[in-house]
């Protein structure tokens, strides 16, 4: 009998959920997502010092500003971390738009831009990145934009189904719903404990699956994520689950069967009227929990792009 790594791999495409490129090497994985947090956790390993150092010297090049030194940097490391982690894997590699434009859908489209740009300078075609944004409308409507220019992007923090709804309606290419973040809030909300198959992110993520397959929608569920492998498990037979390392490390290590639970349905029907802006953000205000951790997350990623940027301006 195979490990339940192995079996999830028949039906879903595996990706790391890592900027640690051990971890990529160890596991394999046809994909790998980065976001400011595992940025920062990475940029803390001896071996991304030469990587850092890198992105400095290149910012300095390009002006004499500090502050501009700062972003620019920045975005380099994150293309340079990218570029490195894409010699390990097949696919493609997520990358993440600043938090702090994700409600400054301009700014979004333009810094998209810039990082596409600078891994085509490294050599790497647009077709082997996602551009990773927050699921705001914002957000949404910047990514409808990058699509038809050819710019493929992942819509993060994701925790509603209006945001599922309008982000398969702007023809983006894949969404990445948060199951654990959203099995916490319910936990703290409600003072209970869910089995696998109760678990509100894994109700959540197979709804929206289902969703998508009974429309007909093109765009991609990547499962995100994950407290643990029950929820994995429950997911088993989604498009894509993207899985920290050492949950990777259990299911490698877990000889037992794994069932597939997601099924694409075989009648597609039509999808009922797009969702309106207003529609949107009265159903996302409706929603205390993805209201809360939308915000929350957007805040927590921003708190840890500013330590990344204050690790870059001490080596300036």
């Amino acid at each position: 009998m195979s490990n339940k790594l192995s079996q999830l791999k028949e039906f879903t495409t595996i990706v790391a959920d890592t900027g640690d490129i051990t971890a990529i090497k160890d596991f394999l994985p046809e994909d790998a997502t980065t976001n400011p947090s595992l940025m920062l956790k990475a940029a803390q390993i001896p071996e991304y010092a030469p990587f850092i150092d890198q992105a400095v010297a290149w910012a300095k090049e390009q002006s004499n500003d500090k502050a501009q030194q700062v972003i620019d940097a920045s975005d380099k490391l994150a293309v340079i971390v990218g570029t490195e982690i894409l010699k390990y894997i097949p696919g493609r590699i997520s990358t993440e738009v600043d938090a702090r434009l994700s409600y400054d859908k301009e700014a979004t489209i333009e810094k998209a831009r810039r990082l596409i740009k600078l891994y085509e300078e490294a050599g790497i075609s647009k077709d082997r990145v996602l551009i990773k944004a927050a699921s705001t409308w914002e957000g949404i409507k910047a990514a409808e934009e990058l699509e038809k220019e050819g710019i493929n992007c992942n819509l993060t923090l994701l925790f509603s189904f209006a945001q599922a709804q309008a982000c398969a309606e702007a023809g983006v290419f894949l969404i990445s719903p948060f199951v654990g973040r959203i099995l916490d809030w319910y936990k703290k909300s409600t003072g209970q404990e869910y089995t696998a198959e109760t678990d509100p992110g894994v109700v959540s993520v197979t709804e929206i699956y289902n969703y998508y397959k009974q429309h007909g929608y093109k765009t991609i569920v990547m499962g995100a994520s994950f407290r643990n492998i029950g929820e994995i498990e429950q997911l088993a037979g989604c498009d894509r689950l993207t899985i920290s390392p050492n949950l990777l490390e259990e299911l490698k290590k877990d000889e037992g069967t794994l069932e597939r639970k997601l099924v694409p349905v075989s009648d597609v029907t039509p999808a009922g009227e797009a969702i309106t802006e207003q529609a949107f953000r009265w159903a996302l205000n409706e929603d205390a929990m993805a209201t809360e951790k939308l915000a929350e997350g957007i805040r927590n990623f921003a708190v840890d792009q500013r330590k990344l940027e204050k690790m870059i301006e001490e080596k300036l």
